[in-house]
């Protein structure tokens, strides 16, 4: 069976037919022990203007320097700072090789009315060379001046400290400015971005 709107056939026989919206690739960081990878708007070719309404960070095998590290996020609006205030929430699941899981809010992980690094992948290890982790973050029309800025990610990583596993770390939030949003940076809560690619990409629609 066939759907089909306004004499377009958008899905036929389980398949889509037509592409819903395009992906645009702006800018490739590659992570070399690197303390932050910052995407900032008109820095060597990278744009966070209104050319696209969503943005979309893609995380490549992002391994870090230290044990238990963090993965984060945080925003520039206009100064030198990243340190755009946040109201954010979060959860994960998780499961591990000795069958232990379990899925929930994290309280600790998520801020309210904060300037503080936004935690978007909580306790990666680094103990095994093939540890790594993967996900992606969109940004809803940073350049706007009116409206707060919506974002949303999930990162996924292997955790090998107590028992190995796989954490799924969900965070949603805004940053709670109206100034456009002209940067982006992530790092890890303590030590660096070991190795790693975060592609940015421009969302048609």
């Amino acid at each position: 069976m066939a759907v089909i709107s306004n004499g377009t056939t958008l899905m036929d026989a389980g398949a889509i037919s037509i592409a819903v919206g395009s992906m645009t690739l702006i800018k490739t960081l590659t992570a070399s022990n690197s303390a932050t990878l910052s995407f900032v708007d008109g820095a060597s070719g990278v744009i966070l203007d209104n050319t696209y309404k969503t943005y979309i960070f893609k995380f490549h095998e992002i391994h870090p320097s230290s044990n238990d590290a963090e993965f984060t996020v945080n925003f520039r609006d206009g100064e030198t700072a990243y340190d755009a205030t946040k109201t954010t929430t979060a959860f994960r699941s998780y499961h591990f090789e000795g069958d232990d899981s379990g899925l929930g809010y994290q309280q600790s992980n998520d801020l309210a009315q904060s300037t503080a690094i936004q935690k978007i992948g909580q306790l990666q290890s680094a103990n095994d060379n093939d540890s790594c982790g993967g996900g992606e973050m969109k940004l809803y029309n940073p350049s706007n001046t009116t409206y707060v800025k919506h974002f949303q990610s999930r990162y996924s990583h292997h955790y090998t400290n107590s028992s190995p596993g796989q954490i799924d770390n969900f965070i949603s939030g805004y940053a709670n400015v109206t100034a456009a949003v002209d940067g982006v940076q992530f790092k890890f809560d303590s030590g660096n971005i070991s190795t790693g690619q975060i592609k940015l990409y421009g969302i048609g629609e």
